[in-house]
């Protein structure tokens, strides 16, 4: 029987990177051990998450499926949204597409700039019961919550968001001070999550500039992550600490954040790579690169 060979593209968005699957014609039969091993970066491809192209049951451009590393599904993903935004452009021709998510629709336009892709996020999602917390609280710009010594927390009081998927976020003096990798899962899997959260750390250092660092839920530290940077920015503009639009500063690079006053949507802006075309066969999920991408080689291969 001859194996199943799939082609796929290698992409990122300031580092946060995936592996896209166009599965409008054909279904992608992989289960969560197979998404695992190949997001695995020893072993596999490597990514942050996997997205599957689907036709979509609204009749918009395209449905966009999400799965992180761990191979668990996800309901939104603003760096990878950026990224097939980017692909579904160049397909037909539009300036302007829009994505079918499990967290709604999604609308994407062409930015200035080479590659540069902006995408409305939509309404931020701030009551305690739409994050989800475990309890009510009446003001999630800072709730109860914290890790170390009563005394003297390691981190306390984070404000909380959800931009299609829970975030909470501790400001703090230096992102480099804590220990996110040790802490990160702590606080993701914490009893007050009832669906997991993304765990940001921030410090505001200049005028409507924030430096961010993330833990991501089912992916661990990521050089970049676009939810958390729209979470980040809605939160410091809820607190006054920086105006509507703000440069949210990643690891991977920066990401521009406007919440709207006219309409309370979120936009997100910044660029796309294409690091790499290959092909995997789906049965020994065995890989190969066949063609290259945007970037040199030696950026790809330090990509991912």
């Amino acid at each position: 029987m001859a194996s199943d060979t799939r082609p796929f593209l290698k992409m990122n968005g300031l580092g946060n990177d995936f592996v896209v699957w166009d599965a409008r014609e054909k279904p992608l039969p992989l289960d969560r051990e197979a998404i695992a091993g190949l997001g695995d970066r020893n072993s596999g491809i490597g990514f942050d998450q996997m997205i599957t192209v689907e036709r979509s049951s609204l009749g918009v451009d395209a449905f966009m499926r999400i799965h992180n590393r761990d191979g668990g599904e996800v309901s939104a993903c603003g760096n990878a949204t950026r990224c097939i935004g980017r692909l579904l452009m160049a397909e037909t021709g539009k300036d302007v597409v829009t994505i079918e998510t499990s967290a709604g629709l999604l609308h994407v336009f062409d930015a200035a700039g080479v590659h540069n892709v902006t995408v409305d996020m939509g309404v931020p999602r701030l009551e305690w019961d739409q994050i989800p917390l475990a309890e009510e609280f009446a003001d999630t710009r800072a709730i109860e919550l914290q890790i170390g010594p009563i005394d003297e927390p390691i981190l306390h009081t984070p404000a909380v968001a959800n931009m299609g998927n829970p975030h909470a976020i501790f400001w703090v003096d230096d992102v480099e001070a804590y220990d996110l990798e040790r802490a990160g899962p702590l606080l993701e899997h914490h009893p007050i999550f009832p669906e997991g959260a993304n765990i940001s750390l921030a410090h505001v250092f200049g005028e409507d500039e924030i430096r961010v660092k993330v833990w991501e839920r089912g992916v661990g530290l990521t050089l970049a992550c676009g939810t958390a940077a729209c979470a980040v920015g809605v939160a410091a503009t809820r607190d006054g600490k920086t105006d509507r639009k703000s440069t949210i500063h990643l690891p991977g690079g920066p990401l521009l954040i406007e919440w709207r006053e006219a309409d309370g949507h979120v936009l997100m802006t910044g660029p796309t790579e294409v690091e790499f075309e290959g092909e995997v066969d789906l049965e020994t999920l065995s890989w190969r690169r066949t063609a290259g991408g945007d970037v040199t080689p030696e950026a790809a291969g330090a990509a991912s």
